[in-house]
């Protein structure tokens, strides 16, 4: 509980508050460091500066003081020694005592110290943490040596002033850190809070108006991106609100008249009501089932639409060979008129949806089947091109296209004048223009040698 509750309640603060503290942490550790370096750096020089000082005066005193007997060292003025904060004694070895002024107080010795008055050594310096001095002991003459101690009252007071500096400016350092994180923060995260207030803009009103895009950072690409979805979602539905629009409209016309047709024989039916012929019931039966069929297949095409708006990830291994095979074996038992087919085929095989293929392949047969005169013949081809895709050719001898359609007749519910006396929804080469695209391919219309229309299917691949 310990560990996870800090850990919980920096979860549940907002970015800002994260990019401050790690501002604030990250400038606090660097000032730290420095501080400690500089510290330790002041530190040694001051001490070696220290040492150094006490080495020099401990030569100098051994070189320049010349000791006749115990007095000169008992009745040296003090007070020399006490300007300069500095206790001085005289170590002879032989008598294991120490001189020093009488006036004054003895500095600290060591075993070390005694040591060097017997020659073992040439010198040491030490601290003595009693009287917060530094020590240093050099030889003079036989069995004797120089000890000088130094107060470091002085260094310690220049090394706690220097702390509390180092303290100061870091804290300052770490409070200017903490602002400027927070300015940093407010200022580079305003993109992403206008791109939450659209989203919940989006998720509470349906509005799906882009966002202001400045700069050309990530969040100015996110800020992009999160455009281009908004975008694709208003395309989704605006083609979702003509889809429905279309759809009634173009289920409207049947179902008025199979509800006419219906109404018309329930009346006969009445007591009171005149009787109809058995060739008018015959008549109203047959168009009731041309509009069953019809309603049918506006439905199927509905949903066989709807589905391939949806999103798929296509990955199945496809021969189209196969596939334009089962479409035409459909074609020729749903031909009603004398109809045969030219047909042409090279492998070639994609990365496809062969069911969403097949149907496209029927709808483009099943046109021209539909506007081909009787006996005529229908063209299929399936060839390469060269340029890493192949084709699907269907042509047929009809009437062709008109200039004026050439451009329309790919749209949902789109039908030519020739075609509104033809039966069909207006959806088939809807379906096909949308399983060309989710293929990467595309689908054109145009005349063909024979006189009539011309379908082509491109679609990527590999022979």
């Amino acid at each position: 509980m310990i560990i996870v509750e800090p850990q919980g309640r920096l979860q549940r603060a907002s970015l800002r508050a994260r990019v401050t503290w790690l501002a604030a942490f990250c400038v606090a550790g660097a000032v730290a460091l420095v501080s400690f370096g500089a510290y330790m750096i002041v530190r040694k020089s001051v001490y070696d500066a220290l040492d150094e000082g006490l080495r020099s005066r401990a030569v100098t005193v051994a070189t320049g003081f010349k000791v006749t007997s115990p007095d000169e060292v008992q009745n040296y003025p003090a007070a020399f020694l006490a300007a300069g904060d500095v206790k001085m004694g005289l170590l002879q070895a032989n008598t294991g005592k120490i001189l020093y002024p009488k006036t004054g107080e003895p500095p600290p010795v060591v075993e070390e110290a005694w040591e060097v008055a017997q020659g073992e050594r040439p010198e040491y310096i030490w601290t003595d943490h009693k009287t917060e001095t530094r020590v240093i002991a050099v030889r003079y003459g036989s069995e004797q040596a120089i000890v000088i101690a130094q107060s470091m009252q002085p260094q310690r007071t220049t090394l706690a002033k220097l702390s509390v500096v180092l303290l100061l400016i870091g804290g300052a350092g770490v409070l200017l850190a903490a602002i400027a994180g927070t300015a940093v923060a407010r200022t580079g995260l305003r993109p992403v809070q206008r791109l939450t207030e659209a989203t919940e803009r989006v998720a509470n009103t349906g509005d799906l108006t882009p966002i202001p895009v400045s700069g050309d950072d990530e969040l100015a690409r996110l800020t992009h991106s999160f455009n281009a979805m908004l975008g694709a979602v208003a395309e989704s539905q605006e083609r979702q609100r003509r889809l429905v629009a279309d759809a009634g409209h173009e289920l409207r016309t049947p179902l008025t008249s199979m509800r006419t047709n219906l109404e018309l024989l329930l009346a006969s039916e009445r007591p009171d009501s005149p009787t109809l012929s058995e060739e008018d019931k015959r008549e109203i039966q047959s168009d009731v089932r041309a509009q069953l069929d019809e309603l049918t297949t506006l439905i199927g095409d509905l949903v066989e639409l709807a589905r391939e708006d949806a999103p798929q990830v296509v990955h199945e291994p496809v021969d189209l060979v196969e596939v334009v095979e089962r479409a035409l074996d459909r074609a020729r038992r749903r031909a009603s008129n004398d109809v045969t087919f030219d047909v042409q085929l090279q492998p070639w095989t994609l990365l496809g949806d062969s069911s969403a293929l097949e149907r496209a392949v029927l709808n483009l047969l099943d046109n021209a089947v539909k506007f081909s005169p009787s006996g005529s013949a229908v063209r299929l081809t399936l060839r390469q091109v060269g340029d890493g895709s192949a084709v699907v050719e269907v042509a047929d001898a009809g009437p062709g296209i008109a200039d004026a359609d050439l451009p329309h007749v790919f749209e949902r519910f789109y039908r030519s004048s020739e075609a509104r006396t033809l039966p069909g929804s207006g959806l088939g080469l809807a379906i096909v223009k949308q399983v060309a695209q989710r293929h990467g391919g595309t689908a054109t219309a145009g005349r063909a040698p024979e006189g009539g229309a011309l379908f082509t299917l491109r679609l990527p691949g590999r022979p």
